[in-house]
């Protein structure tokens, strides 16, 4: 293997790395989201570990968190919790980064 089919692979091998924990921390945020929701919603700890598989199965029906996003908003209206959009984008967006920070930490 010559030098530039080596740093060819390094590349590859690194976006294949970043790829997978950029999903790990997409799926923890994602937990975390469903556990602040609940809370806000005011489920039962049962009812909280169901909502949880719940939400992060709503967040892989399309690209992006578009359909998290609607599927929040949506469970916070049918329970008459008037919540801005931009707080629920910034509580996904937030923890988003506490979930990056606990993987790069091994947490």
């Amino acid at each position: 293997m010559n030098e530039f089919e080596k740093r060819d692979q390094a590349f590859e091998n690194k976006f294949a790395h970043d790829q997978e924990l950029e999903f790990k921390a997409t799926v923890r945020r994602d937990k975390n989201i469903a556990l602040w929701a609940a809370e806000k919603l005011g489920k039962s700890a049962e009812d909280t570990e169901k909502y949880i598989p719940e939400l992060i199965e709503a967040n892989m029906q399309k690209a992006g968190d578009e359909d998290l996003l609607e599927k929040i908003m949506a469970d916070f209206s049918k329970a008459g919790i008037e919540i801005a959009e931009s707080e629920v984008r910034h509580e996904m967006a937030r923890l988003l980064d506490v979930a990056r920070e606990q993987i790069m930490t091994g947490k």
